[in-house]
């Protein structure tokens, strides 16, 4: 008999998440029983997937540097990389802004639901948190960003998931300087990456293992915690304009990968499936990168030495689902609370929201300091910012699922896009856990 795809165990497992999440929703204490005995295990996962990210990268990634044998050519993959992000984080800014104008989401919010999510969520802790964050990064200098990508102490970096440029940047500088060292001294530390680059991958396939218990638990969680049924329908069409730019720019990959690589798109979707699977349970991308680049480099084709460069630093700077949802926010908030925005406005939404994804944390809520940033280029009242923030954060969670999706899948179809420009996309090798089972049972 035929196993299941993991996607459709994923899959499955999230949808019985959902429907046990809900059906929790009208038991007596229901709520209490998932945070305190189901929940715990979809934080499990996700500390999981952390633990493993920086090992991975730092592996992966001095595998990849040290594979080369012309420095030229990872220039010339750092110089695709950057600009074909800068691309589509734009065309993902720029059909956020256009289905905003078209449909006017906020023109059909009243005052009463106004007033309603004022009053609920303007005083809210994480709310606060996120304006006074972005105050501190409106603060920082020009060139800031370069300032925070050079570790001081790189043991420090690697400690901490949040400091991933940091964490590249070293990387990079070593996996080069091995290279210049000469093939002969540096061979023994070359084993030692391989290898260590070989044991990480198998601890992914080993955590995979749990993803489907993990993302029911997961999706459990956020289900039971949604909040108010109400609010949360008075927000449906700004949430309905937000996930349809969403989609439109999972089509829009789908094309380029058919037109630029001449692969077929639904075979790319599937495989990558997983990734996006557990990017909607966990809505962090950074968490999500050992499974991008697994099933990137096994189950696509894409050259270690091109996947471990362009995921990581997409992980990080590119934030295409974040974009939209940041035009599209900006642009609802100010319909519902009357602040004109012409096309000199808009413009700069563009160009704020693409600078803001670039050094942005690749966690859940990033996207709404961005939101901040966004607003405040625009000129949007100061005294109204908690307002505008409440307006949307009833529906920010499931919302910030669906863009780390696009954030996760525009990673890999970049990853994709400069594989086949440097002739790096071949023949997926699918690895599994139980490979070498047979040898230490």
């Amino acid at each position: 008999m035929k196993k299941l795809a993991l996607h459709w165990k994923i899959l499955i497992g999230m949808l019985l998440g959902i429907l046990f999440g809900f059906t929790m929703t009208f038991v007596s204490g229901g709520q209490d029983f998932v945070v305190d005995w189901i929940s715990p295990f979809g934080t499990i996962f996700v500390k999981l997937l952390k633990l493993i990210a920086i090992p991975l990268i730092l592996a992966s990634l001095i595998k990849g540097i040290s594979d080369l044998k012309d420095i030229s050519k990872f220039k010339d993959m750092g110089i695709r990389t950057i600009i074909t992000y800068i691309v589509t984080t734009v065309i993902a800014i720029t059909i956020g802004l256009l289905l905003v104008n078209v449909f006017q989401p906020g023109n059909g919010i009243s005052e009463e639901t106004v007033a309603k999510l004022t009053e609920t969520y303007a005083q809210d802790s994480g709310v606060q948190s996120k304006i006074a964050e972005a105050g501190a990064q409106k603060e920082r200098g020009p060139l800031q960003f370069l300032v925070d990508m050079v570790p001081d102490n790189a043991i420090n970096a690697m400690s901490e998931n949040g400091l991933m440029l940091q964490v590249i940047f070293f990387t990079i500088f070593f996996g080069i300087s091995m290279l210049l060292i000469g093939e002969e001294a540096a061979k023994p530390l070359k084993k030692f990456f391989d290898a260590l680059n070989d044991v990480v991958l198998k601890m992914v396939d080993l955590i995979m293992l749990i993803a489907p218990v993990a993302v029911f638990a997961l999706l459990a969680n956020v289900v039971v915690s949604s909040g108010d049924p109400d609010l949360l329908y008075a927000l449906l069409k700004y949430a309905l304009v937000v996930v349809g730019g969403l989609f439109l720019m999972i089509v829009f990959y789908s094309i380029v990968v058919t037109i630029f690589t001449k692969k077929n798109p639904f075979w790319f979707l599937k495989e990558i499936s997983p990734a996006q699977l557990l990017a909607f349970s966990t809505s962090s991308s950074a968490a999500t990168l050992p499974v991008t680049m697994e099933r990137v480099e096994e189950h696509i084709g894409v050259d270690k030495e091109v996947s471990s460069f362009v995921l990581p630093v997409g992980a990080t700077i590119n934030m295409d689902g974040t974009s939209l949802y940041q035009g599209v926010a900006a642009v609802f908030i100010s319909q519902a609370l009357g602040h004109h925005l012409g096309l000199g406005d808009q413009l700069t939404i563009v160009l704020t929201a693409l600078l803001a994804s670039i050094g942005s944390a690749a966690v859940p809520g990033a996207g709404m300091v961005m939101l901040v940033i966004v607003l405040e280029a625009v000129g949007f009242p100061a005294d109204k910012l908690a307002i505008g923030l409440a307006l949307i954060f009833a529906v920010d969670r499931p919302l910030d699922m669906c863009r780390t999706v696009v954030n996760v899948t525009g990673d890999a179809t970049v990853s994709m896009l400069v594989a086949k420009a440097l002739g790096k996309l071949g023949v997926p090798k699918e690895k599994r856990w139980d490979d070498h089972y047979e040898e230490v049972k």
